[in-house]
C-alpha cells in the first residue's frame, strides 16, 4: 500500500513538472497573441474554447463541481487578468520569473488557510526568492512598474489558488475535468463581461494565423492539459510541495522568451531570476519527500 501511494504521488509530481514546462512557454506565446487582440477578448476566446471542449464532462458531475468551481473560477479570473495585463506591460522574461514568487507566498498562505506552519528552510527559500525578485526588476517594492506589479499580484493569487484548491477538494470526489470546466466557464464569462464594458462590443476577430496558433497552444497545453494536471495532482500532494515542484516554470519561461521573442535580460536580472529558481529547488530537495510520504 505504501509503495502504491508513493507511485501515485510521484506520478502527480511529474505531472506538475510538465505543467511548469508548458506554463513557462505561455508568457511568450500570450505576449505574441496580445499583438493582435485586446486582453479581455483574448481571454474570452482562450477560455471560451476550453469551456466548450470540456462542457460534456459536466453532464454527470455538475453538482459536485459547481460550488468549488465557481469559487476557484473567480480566483482564476483574477489571476489571468493580472497575468495577461501584466504581460502586456512588462517583458515575458520578467513575467515568468516574477510569477515564481508564488513559491514565496504559498507556504505563508498555506499557514493562514490550512494552519500548516512552513519549515524554516522553506522560509529561508522564500527570503532568497524575494531578494531575487528585487534583483530581477532592479527596483524596490515601491517603484515597480505596472506590469511587474500585476505579476506580483498574480503570484499572490496563484498561491491562494493552490491552497483553496486543496481545501475545497479535500475529502470530495470531484472529477478534475469537470472542475476545470466550471473554472474556465467562469473565466470566459468574466472576460466577456469585461470586454463588453471596456470595448462596448466584441472587436473583429483576428485573421492572423500567428494569433490562432498561439491560442490553440494555450488552449490545448497551457489550459486543458495544465489545469487538469494541476487539479489532479493537488489532491495527491501538499500545496507547498506543488508550488516548489513548479518552481522551474520561470526558468522555462525566460528561456522561451529569449529564444522565441529575442528578449534580452541583464546580468543582474539573470542572477535574480536564478535565485528564484534555486530557492525553489533548494527547498524541495529529496529529504522532504520522505516526510510527505509519512504524512500521507
Amino acid at each position: 500500500m505504501e509503495q502504491q501511494q508513493r507511485y501515485r504521488t510521484g506520478g502527480a509530481e511529474w505531472m506538475l513538472l510538465a505543467v511548469a514546462m508548458v506554463w513557462g512557454s505561455s508568457y511568450g506565446v500570450a505576449k505574441q497573441a496580445l499583438w493582435f487582440y485586446p486582453v479581455a477578448g483574448f481571454l474570452f476566446i482562450r477560455f471560451g474554447l476550453t469551456f466548450a471542449v470540456l462542457l460534456p464532462t459536466l453532464r454527470r458531475h455538475w453538482r459536485q463541481a459547481a460550488g468549488p468551481g465557481l469559487v476557484l473560477g473567480g480566483v482564476l479570473l483574477a489571476i489571468f487578468l493580472c497575468e495577461t495585463y501584466g504581460i502586456a506591460h512588462t517583458s515575458a522574461s520578467n513575467a515568468a520569473f516574477l510569477i515564481g514568487l508564488c513559491v514565496v507566498l504559498t507556504p505563508l498562505v498555506e499557514w493562514l488557510l490550512l494552519r500548516q506552519r512552513p519549515e524554516n528552510d522553506i522560509l529561508l527559500a522564500a527570503l532568497l526568492s524575494l531578494c531575487g525578485a528585487l534583483l530581477l526588476t532592479g527596483a524596490s517594492p515601491l517603484t515597480l512598474n505596472a506590469g511587474d506589479g500585476l505579476m506580483l499580484a498574480a503570484a499572490l493569487l496563484r498561491a491562494l489558488m493552490v491552497c483553496l484548491t486543496k481545501k475545497l477538494t479535500r475529502h470530495r470526489e470531484i472529477p478534475a475535468l469537470a472542475l476545470t470546466c466550471v473554472q474556465t466557464g467562469v473565466v470566459a464569462s468574466g472576460a466577456l463581461l469585461l470586454l463588453l464594458v471596456t470595448a462596448k462590443g466584441i472587436p473583429q476577430l483576428p485573421v492572423s494565423p500567428a494569433f490562432w496558433l498561439a491560442t490553440l497552444w494555450l488552449v490545448g497545453l497551457c489550459t486543458l492539459f495544465a489545469f487538469f494536471a494541476q487539479n489532479y495532482a493537488l489532491k495527491r500532494t501538499t500545496p507547498t510541495r506543488a508550488a516548489l515542484l513548479m518552481g522551474s516554470e520561470p526558468l522555462f519561461g525566460a528561456l522561451f522568451a529569449t529564444v522565441w521573442l529575442q528578449e534580452q535580460l541583464s546580468t543582474s536580472a539573470w542572477v535574480g531570476g536564478g535565485m528564484i529558481v534555486a530557492a525553489s529547488l533548494w527547498a524541495a530537495r529529496p529529504r522532504k519527500a520522505q516526510r510527505l510520504y509519512a504524512a500521507t
